[in-house]
């Protein structure tokens, strides 16, 4: 393989890393001004979860359409697009003040940020072969840990400096307007790309059982799609882990004020504390089973003996309050690992779509995953974070809540795990 398109694939992995972080910063900026909000605007823990919800039903519902949009325009229009209007939608959040008109925009944020993922599995899928694309999405996908890293870093640092609450969201928008330019300049589909020979192309796509998608193979309706149970162990699957990550999103920052009463700025330094140590887990779950695939195993053992051992890595968090009652970074170390634990996990079932079925449906699968791992995000807030949680605050019982979740959080995985692998054994490849 040419050592120039080589260090290209890898350049292109770079940037949806890149556009990867920014989503996130985009969508975690109002988790470090709750408190802001509550002193300046009179926000309750109730409009908080209110406006998180919002974010969360149009970010789900947008899911199902980006996969399916992406697909049609392809991942250089695609992607670009949805940028330019997520960066847009935050930068007009400095415009809003009220309860509602935060929801109204975050909804919009939630609505176009859905396209981050279905359009960055897509390109992975058409740059890298199989073997490779763990490791690619890992790398991608640890740009969610880096923006959740900066972000609680970079905001207290904005506000103690004398910034506006609105500039930050305006200054965290225009980063996606950055990325826009480079991606205009830089990206090409390979089929389309001039420089790629037919041997490059034939080794990104060196699968036998991909040779037929060379040609672009007719797009999966959604009544098929529905129809397989690779789809069902995939959109189940996400059901049930995605809302772990934006319980660590969402929450986390209240978590380490409210049960170690500590401000917003000390705060910050254990949250990002637990994104450094998730980083790990982004890059380290796609190198697994890339390694143990270069040794002869299937595919299939390879992904779903690497899944199980991330399942069990993220245990211990049952136990962060009782750690955290001899020492708060004792807390910090296992839910460090348990969210390490659910990137490998992550980097892993967003491969096995690729895995599973043909590249021209890859974005639509992802969004449908996107969109039941949002409803399981709306679910588990509406169950847990926005009425138990003003509960036990009134009570003065914080905790315990926070032990009900982290219980949920422990016991996720692994039920995930078992029920893909009921529907799925094998994982085997559909026939389109």
């Amino acid at each position: 393989m040419n050592e120039k398109m080589g260090k290209y694939r890898w350049t292109i992995c770079g940037l949806i890393f890149f556009a990867t972080t920014i989503n996130y910063i985009d969508r975690n900026v109002i988790s470090y001004l709750k408190s802001t909000f509550t002193e300046t605007l009179g926000w309750t823990d109730g409009d908080y979860a209110n406006v998180e919800i919002t974010f969360k039903i149009f970010y789900a519902l947008g899911m199902l359409g980006a996969g399916r949009i992406i697909d049609k325009l392809g991942t250089k229009i695609g992607y670009g697009l949805y940028t330019f209007l997520w960066s847009l939608a935050g930068i007009c959040t400095a415009m809003v003040n009220t309860v509602l008109g935060f929801q109204i925009i975050r909804g919009a944020l939630g609505l176009t940020e859905a396209g981050n993922f279905p359009a960055a599995i897509k390109t992975v899928a058409e740059w890298f072969p199989k073997k490779e694309r763990a490791l690619a999405t890992g790398i991608f996908n640890s740009g969610a840990n880096i923006g959740a890293i900066v972000t609680p870093i970079l905001i207290p640092m904005m506000l103690t400096a004398g910034w506006s609450w609105q500039s930050t969201f305006i200054s965290t928008g225009v980063l996606g307007i950055i990325w826009l330019v480079f991606w205009m300049i830089f990206y090409e589909t390979p089929l389309k790309h001039k420089k790629l020979s037919a041997g490059e192309l034939a080794y990104i796509n060196s699968d036998v059982d991909e040779v037929q998608e060379l040609t672009e193979t007719p797009k999966l309706s959604w009544g098929k799609l529905l129809s397989y149970k690779q789809t069902w162990a995939y959109v189940i699957g996400k059901f049930l882990t995605d809302p772990i990550w934006w319980f660590y999103l969402f929450w986390l920052p209240d978590f380490f004020e409210s049960v170690y009463h500590i401000k917003l700025q000390a705060a910050s330094w254990p949250v990002a504390t637990v994104y450094i140590i998730s980083t790990l887990g982004s890059v380290g779950g796609g190198w697994l089973p890339m390694n143990l695939i270069k040794k002869g195993w299937p595919v299939f053992k390879a992904r779903k003996t690497s899944m199980l051992i991330y399942a069990f890595f993220v245990l211990p968090i049952f136990f962060a309050l009782v750690l955290g009652q001899i020492n708060m970074w004792l807390a910090v170390l296992v839910i460090g690992i348990a969210a390490a634990a659910h990137q490998a996990w992550s980097a892993n079932i967003f491969t096995t779509v690729s895995d599973m079925f043909p590249k021209s449906s890859t974005a639509s699968v992802t969004g449908l995953g996107g969109m039941f791992g949002g409803f399981g995000g709306i679910a588990l807030s509406l169950f847990v974070q926005k009425n138990m949680f003003v509960y036990y605050r009134s009570t003065g019982h914080i905790e315990t809540a926070y032990y009900i979740m982290f219980a949920i959080c422990a016991g996720a995985y692994l039920l995930g795990w078992l029920i893909m692998h009921f529907l799925v054994p094998k994982m085997r490849r559909i026939e389109a």
